[in-house]
């Protein structure tokens, strides 16, 4: 796992979440703001997920469990598109708070996909 890229996306999750923080506060329904905060989260789990494919051939291997390191990265990658789709379907205020835990919860599990890839 690259180093600044795993940085990069808990920066990029924590502003989503404050986006979607900011959504509930004001007493909005998901917009474009927070569900595309949200869609950019999960597009850089993405590209993490080719990213964890390639460093172990370029010789950066994880120094931890890799079947939890996955575990995290799949889990990881899939909640911001079901809460996504969450979003979408339930239009109320209460879905920006739903969008704001989840991006909370990616940014902890990278931080956690960073310490065990070591």
């Amino acid at each position: 796992m690259v180093l600044w890229f795993g940085i990069a996306q808990i920066a990029v999750a924590a502003l989503a979440s404050l986006v979607c923080l900011a959504g509930f506060a004001r007493g909005r329904a998901p917009n474009d703001y927070t569900l595309g905060a949200t869609l950019v989260v999960g597009l850089l789990l993405l590209a993490q997920i080719v990213s964890a494919i390639i460093a172990p051939l370029a010789g950066n291997p994880p120094q931890g469990d890799p079947l939890e390191f996955w575990m995290y990265l799949v889990t990881a990658t899939l909640l911001p598109f079901g809460a996504g789709l969450w979003a979408l379907i339930d239009r109320k205020r209460s879905a920006n708070l739903v969008l704001f835990v989840v991006n909370i919860a990616v940014a902890v599990m990278i931080y956690r996909m960073l310490v065990l890839w070591g």
